[in-house]
Parts: C-alpha cells; structure tokens; sequence
C-alpha cells in the first residue's frame, strides 16, 4: 500500500465520521428547540458545557495523582492511562457545541460510566493486540518458508551443477618401488663417441720414408 492509498483509506472514514455527526448535533438541536424552545436549548448547552469543564478539572487532577502513585509504586499504570485517556476524549467533546457532544463527554468524564467504557476499551486492545501478534506470526511463519524454499532451490542448483561437470577418470597410484623400477628400466644415457687415436698415444720418431 503507497502513502496515498494509505492516507485515503485513514482519511476517508474521519471525514465520514467527522459528517455524520455534525448532521446528528443539528438535528437534535433541532429537535430540542422545537421541543423546549430556543432560550431553554442555549440554557442546556452552557450548563452541560459548565458541568463537563468542572468533571475535567476534578478527574483529570484525580488521574494525575493516581499515576503518579502507581509509578511510585512502581505499578503498571494500564487502568490510569486509560481513564487518562478517556478523560483527554471527554473533554474534547465537552467543548465541541452539541447536545449529543456534552451527553457523549459527560459518560466519559462520570466515573461509574467510565469504568464501563474502561473495560470495553481495555477488552479492544487486548483482541487488536492478539490480532497484530497472530497477523505477525503467520508473516514469520511465510518468511521462514519461503527461505526454506529458496535454500532447498539452490541446493538442488548446486546439486545438479555438480553432476554436470564430474568427468570420468581412473585414479592411479604410483609407490615409491614403481617410481624405481621405472627409473632401473630407462636406457642409459648415450655418451659421445670417442676415436680410437685418443686412446693410443701418438709413436715419436716414426717418419714416413
């Protein structure tokens, strides 16, 4: 997957998101107004955003605490990042303007609603985790037999190279008497041949008459 298709198919689904529930808050703030009127609608929404401001504060102070006693304890912090977590969310969706926003921020920052959702959220990284850890071992798994495979190639190349370049030959060996009695049946070397006037010496005083 290249980057565009990567930040299309991440960047599609928000804008979605992002769509329907802007369709959804002017819908119900519609809806409310026309049910209660308009002055008692803008009434909910300062009080709910008042109340959510206020749940931030006092949960986000109690969440820094408790991190910080369980890294002083020296405790994995899993159950206080998550409320941190869901704290930071329901923040973010106290100040958006909506009804449906401050209800949604509201169940985040309530402590009894937020054990319930801490537990959801905390059983959905466990089965994404056991998900990535599977999807990583079957990628293992097919890495390691396409190297099987590809060595069992190369040695069936090497294997059939190698019968391909063996030559036939008789392999003789020579022992130390075979290399004398092949030097004993040589000829001898030829010496120059020599005159027989050398042999004899020269007669001294014989003068042909």
């Amino acid at each position: 997957m290249t980057a565009i298709e990567w930040r299309y198919h991440h960047t599609v689904p928000v804008f979605v998101v992002l769509l329907v529930a802007g369709v959804v808050e002017i819908s119900v703030l519609v809806l409310v107004g026309q049910a209660i009127g308009v002055l008692p609608t803008i009434g909910l929404l300062v009080a709910s955003a008042a109340l959510g401001a206020w749940l931030l504060r006092r949960e986000g102070r109690r969440a820094l605490r408790e991190f910080s006693e369980s890294a002083r304890l020296r405790r994995p912090p899993d159950r206080e990042l998550s409320d941190g977590v869901l704290i930071v969310l329901g923040g973010l969706l106290i100040l958006l303007p909506g009804l449906v926003g401050d209800v949604a921020g509201l169940l985040c920052l309530l402590p009894p609603t937020r054990a319930v959702l801490r537990r959801r959220l905390q059983r959905a990284a466990e089965r994404r985790s056991q998900a990535l850890q599977e999807r990583l071992r079957h990628q293992a798994q097919a890495h390691a037999q396409a190297q099987a495979a590809s060595a069992d190639s190369a040695r069936d190349r090497r294997a059939a190279s190698s019968t391909e370049d063996v030559i036939d030959g008789e392999v003789v060996s020579v022992t130390e008497d075979e290399e004398t009695s092949d030097r004993s049946g040589e000829d001898p070397p030829l010496l120059p041949p020599q005159s027989r006037g050398t042999d004899e010496p020269p007669s001294q005083g014989r003068h042909p008459r």
